[in-house]
């Protein structure tokens, strides 16, 4: 049994300068692998649009997909720090509906903490959650729910007054009580000032190695995607040639009929057939 991570956790890891390792899961087999390797917090984000769902954006994502897909994940994990993203819409309406979808994700799907995206706008709906005993995670910079208001995918805080506005931002979220704010493909420089400013943990993606710890999603730290490849992404591993070449070996196994060998089969014993073959050749014919 691994020691629980928690939010406090996170924040001694940030006094003492010890770095936090984050990565996506979506499912239970992950969450276990994961949770073994020793990842210190498991993110159920709605990047499951995208890599799960296979859609262009994060945008369809529902909150019965992320009390779906975290119910899974909390089974699996073993003692990291399960938090879920609240998708496009779920926290925007009201106060109200904000406490309602953070609890049915806590709830419904066992997670620790909430994550929302948004800046200083976003700071009521933090301090409120908080408020009511919920653990929230904070995300600006690139935010992926925006992607249409921002025109793309592209890098955040790029000019002076943009760099300002994610400072402020992070400054009001932390005053707001957030636990952590993940910081997505802004410039080095200024998610190194961020996390200096700080007395919460960043979390980078894309922001480079001045953060308190690193996020990546699971499909493309695997390689269990192909086409476009994130700038900020390294592939650990390269999964979707070995399946690849595993489903096309297979195909050609069993085509050929070598695939199942005896390995792979179970026979009655000798004795059992031989009476069934007797049993049968005893019995009329079906067709008459």
């Amino acid at each position: 049994m691994r020691k629980k991570v928690t939010v406090r956790t996170l924040l001694n890891m940030k006094k003492s300068g010890e770095r936090i390792a984050m990565m996506t899961a979506y499912d239970f087999p992950t969450a276990n692998l994961l949770s073994d390797a020793g990842l210190h917090v498991l993110l159920i984000g709605d990047s499951l649009g995208m890599v799960v769902q296979g859609h262009d954006t994060t945008v369809p994502v529902t909150v019965d997909h992320m009390v779906y897909h975290t119910n899974m994940v909390s089974r699996g994990a073993d003692g990291p720090l399960i938090v879920t993203d609240l998708p496009f819409m779920s926290y925007h309406a009201s106060l109200e509906v904000a406490m309602r979808n953070a609890a049915r994700i806590m709830q419904e799907g066992g997670a620790h903490a909430v994550k929302l995206e948004g800046g200083r706008e976003m700071a009521t709906t933090v301090s409120h959650l908080v408020d009511a005993g919920v653990p929230v995670m904070a995300h600006i910079g690139l935010t992926p729910q925006s992607v249409h208001a921002l025109g793309g995918f592209a890098l955040q805080g790029k000019t002076l007054e943009s760099a300002q506005r994610i400072l402020d931002d992070a400054l009001a979220l932390e005053a707001a009580g957030a636990f952590a704010i993940v910081l997505e493909a802004v410039p080095a420089q200024l998610a190194a000032l961020v996390t200096q400013r700080l007395t919460i943990p960043t979390i980078g993606i894309g922001a480079g190695p001045g953060c308190d710890g690193q996020v990546l999603v699971f499909h493309d730290f695997i390689g269990y995607t192909s086409g476009y490849i994130p700038k900020h992404n390294k592939r650990f591993a390269d999964l979707a040639d070995m399946i690849q070449g595993a489903a096309k070996a297979y195909v050609e196994e069993v085509t050929n009929g070598t695939f199942p060998e005896d390995a792979q089969t179970v026979r009655l014993d000798a004795d059992a057939w031989d009476a069934l073959s007797l049993q049968l050749k005893g019995e009329p014919d079906a067709a008459n």
